[in-house]
């Protein structure tokens, strides 16, 4: 009984253990059962609807991923705009819309491919070959558009947007082309854009298929800096290419404006003047530039024939262009900066200085006329016209060409500067070498020594050479940009300074930036020797060969000069000058080629715009 008692005593007892310690387990612990039953269940849900993607619904999902793709389609940037010293807008932007290509979308299946050419070229009015060629230049898989055909129509445009469906891989890209102001008046300065080319794209990096980038002129020297920044959309597309919805975009960032230093009413003037002229004196072709001769500023430049370059900006036509590059005048031909002629008396400033510095002649020496004829042995070397004795100021001013030979090459007991010295003062002001004007295709012009003609033409250098080189003739050549900048140099006291046409760039944050004038070189000649030929150069105007110009109400210094070419006893009319005399702010050359007038029209057309330009200053 007594045994009976204690089992049943420690039954209780061993219950009331457990139950104590059920009721004793922390709190967290009932938390954390709860939290792994939830996780379970989630898990198993997440488990089951991936089951359901992958095996149920896998094929499906799998097609949709072929089809669908995120894309960037390019937000084309706007150029930058171009504008005068004074804000006239010469170059704008105007909306125009390609027809363009992404490979990787167009069919590959032959037939379909076929099928979507035959219906582009007779909505388009384009040729299927030429269609086809531009399609597969890319590669079949490239997602980089290429143009079909650019600047097309709002009819075509229209119609396109109709059956756009019907075109997997085409469609429409919006941009915009150059319209220039007044086009054949400033096209050897603009230039023009075009869309870029193979070679361009390959040289080029970060540009489009179905970018534009300039050709020549200040389009093609600015690329850079009138090149905005393209933006994009990302869009997602079908498998046709079709637009699905959009993603995100980033804002394009415009090209920068350009000022230039063009004064574009002084432009039109000295276009219609020159214009003018050589319709009067039944040539063709001739140049001018305006230069401001403190600075470098080019204020115009000027070449006949010219052209219009919104031709190539809007899509020339082969025979448009065929008529450009098989005019025997060269219309695309920038005669102001490229053209080498010869110079004639033009350089006589030049070679007077140089004669003066190097003491082979002083201000007051004087040189007989020699009755227009100098005599070198069974050799004869004429003046244009018989002269007294002169000075270096009258020689200037009336061009005497034996007191010049006489400087150049030496005769009686004037030593001659001789083809080395000629040389070096040729290039202290700015001849046989670029000026680095910021418009492309420069030429450097010529200027001969003795070592040149002997490996060149295997012949000795004469002292005849020496005389002809003196008075701009024989082997010297030079571009109206280097005669007026030589002449410049001289008005402004010795400074030879880079010809720029741009003289700000402002940004498209507004921030301007100054193109700053450049010094090229600073001539060693004194002041005195300057001064006394700056006197012969107004003398060329007071009572030289250039007095028409006295009539006008301000001082001008000039130098006529006439070079003759070929065999056909025809010249070169040039003028070269600057103004007012004391202090000035303008200097100017003028060719007229190939005139066979006795009195060459170089003069007057200097006259003309002078008279203008000083006349719309006072106003």
């Amino acid at each position: 009984m007594g045994n009976r008692g204690m089992e049943i005593e420690d039954y209780v007892l061993t219950a009331t253990e457990k139950e104590s310690a059920h009721m004793e387990r922390p709190l967290e612990k009932k938390w954390f059962d709860i939290f792994w039953y939830v996780l379970v269940f989630f898990v198993s849900v997440l488990a089951a609807r991936a089951t359901y993607l992958t095996i149920i619904k896998g094929s499906y999902y799998q097609e949709v991923s072929k089809g669908n793709s995120i894309r960037s389609i390019a937000i084309k940037a706007p150029r930058g705009r171009i504008f005068d010293r004074h804000g006239s807008l010469l170059v704008n932007n105007v909306p125009s819309v390609d027809i363009v290509a992404v490979p990787a979308d167009i069919p590959k299946e032959e037939e379909a491919l076929n099928g979507l050419v035959r219906k582009l070229s007779g909505l388009i009015d384009m040729n299927e070959g030429e269609i086809l060629a531009k399609i597969s230049v890319a590669g079949g898989n490239s997602l980089n558009p290429v143009l079909v055909k650019e600047n097309i129509s709002q009819d075509h445009m229209l119609l396109f947007l109709e059956k756009a469906e019907e075109f997997p891989g085409i469609r429409i890209e919006k941009t915009a082309v150059r319209d220039y102001v007044d086009s054949t008046i400033f096209s050897h300065v603009l230039g023009y854009e075009g869309k870029i080319e193979k070679k361009e794209l390959e040289e080029n990096a970060g540009y489009l298929r179905t970018d534009y980038i300039g050709k020549q002129g200040v389009e093609k020297t600015y690329e850079n800096h009138l090149r905005g920044v393209h933006g994009a959309f990302q869009v997602e597309v079908d498998s046709m290419g079709n637009v699905k919805r959009e993603v995100g975009i980033i804002n394009p960032k415009p090209g920068s404006d350009l000022i230039l230093s063009i004064d574009a009413e002084l432009q039109k003037k000295l276009y219609d003047s020159l214009s003018a002229s050589i319709e009067k004196s039944k040539v063709d072709t001739a140049a001018a530039v305006a230069l401001n001769p403190k600075n470098g500023e080019v204020l115009a430049l000027v070449t006949l024939p010219s052209y219009d370059n919104n031709l190539f900006s809007q899509k020339i036509s082969q025979e448009q262009y065929l008529g450009l590059i098989e005019n025997p005048n060269k219309p695309l031909f920038n005669r102001a900066i490229s053209g080498e002629y010869a110079p004639g008396s033009t350089v006589k400033p030049v070679l007077a200085a140089g004669a003066l510095s190097e003491g082979v002649i002083t201000p007051s020496t004087i040189i007989d006329g020699l009755g227009g004829i100098l005599r070198i042995g069974s050799f004869s070397f004429r003046d244009w016209k018989v002269h007294g004795p002169s000075d270096v100021r009258t020689a200037i001013a009336e061009s005497n060409d034996i007191f010049f030979y006489s400087i150049g090459g030496g005769y009686g007991n004037i030593e001659g500067l001789g083809m080395t010295r000629m040389k070096k003062y040729y290039d202290m002001f700015g001849f046989g070498r670029y000026s680095e004007i910021d418009i492309p295709g420069e030429s450097d012009g010529f200027i001969p020594d003795e070592q040149w003609k002997l490996d060149k033409l295997g012949e000795k250098w004469y002292v005849g050479n020496n005389y002809h080189a003196s008075i701009g003739q024989g082997y010297v050549t030079a571009t109206p940009l280097q005669i007026v900048n030589s002449i410049a140099a001289i008005a402004n006291g010795g400074t030879l300074f880079q010809p720029h046409v741009v003289s700000q760039i402002r940004k498209s944050d507004k921030e301007t930036v100054n193109v700053e004038p450049k010094v090229l070189d600073r001539t060693d000649i004194s002041s005195e020797i300057m001064k006394v030929v700056r006197e012969g150069m107004r003398q060329t105007v007071t009572g030289g060969t250039a007095q028409q110009l006295k009539e006008l109400p301000i001082e001008v210094a000039g130098k006529t000069g006439t070079a003759q070419f070929g065999n056909e006893d025809k010249t070169h009319a040039w003028f070269v000058s600057y103004a007012p005399y004391e202090n000035p702010e303008i200097a100017m050359v003028v060719i007229i080629e190939g005139s066979s007038e006795e009195h060459p029209s170089s003069v007057p057309v200097t006259k003309e715009v002078y008279d203008w330009y000083f006349s719309r200053n006072e106003k």
